[in-house]
């Protein structure tokens, strides 16, 4: 066949074309019937599919996160009970509001104890913070090395949480040394809530 007879077809007699041109026609048409077919429909599963994909990946990723938790679920509740436990001990440690002065004394003692001398023994006002507050004390003693060091590890030993910061330590005399420091006790706030 050849280009002649190609143009002599006869579009009103398609049954009387030779059958290598109707062949390709229908091949043609079948080829162009799915192409449609991909764009139209399967195209738009292919991206749905995926999509779906994805998300059963971040799905998967995201269970296993959550049964790791829930495998641990019983350590994290003892954990947080131990925490609980914890919290309320070292909240046992803080003076309520009518320990304060107890407390001041205890200080005070500490010190007279240790063989110190008190220039300066000055409680300042409450510096409230989140859920407690600072009970400041502003110190200035007198002794020795051996009375200084004393005196700190007698308010560590203190039932209480008693910090000291700021410290400053200078020479007065021979053998006398001069402290000056801030010691801070803790209030725990709730107790006025309620």
């Amino acid at each position: 066949m050849n280009l002649q007879e190609l143009n002599e077809l006869d579009f009103n007699n398609i049954g009387g074309w030779p059958t290598p041109v109707k062949a390709f026609i229908v091949i043609l048409l079948c080829v162009g019937v799915a192409v449609g077919w991909y764009y139209y429909n399967t195209e738009e599963q292919l991206l749905n599919l995926e999509t779906a994909e994805k998300k059963e990946l971040s799905l998967r990723a995201e269970f296993e996160r959550k049964q790791a938790k829930a495998v641990n679920l019983e350590k994290y509740k003892k954990q947080l009970e131990e925490m609980k436990q914890s919290f309320g001990a070292m909240l046992r440690q803080l003076p309520n509001k009518t320990e304060v002065a107890d407390l001041l004394v205890d200080v005070s003692q500490t010190g007279l104890a240790a063989g110190l001398e008190f220039e300066l023994f000055g409680p300042q006002a409450e510096v409230p913070r989140e859920f407690y507050a600072e009970l400041p004390i502003q110190l200035r003693v007198f002794g020795n090395y051996h009375e200084l060091g004393a005196f700190i590890s007698g308010l560590a030993a203190l039932p209480r949480i008693v910090t000291i910061h700021d410290v400053a330590v200078t020479p007065r005399a021979e053998g006398v040394l001069v402290m000056t420091a801030t010691a801070k006790t803790y209030r725990y706030l709730e107790e006025e809530a309620n």
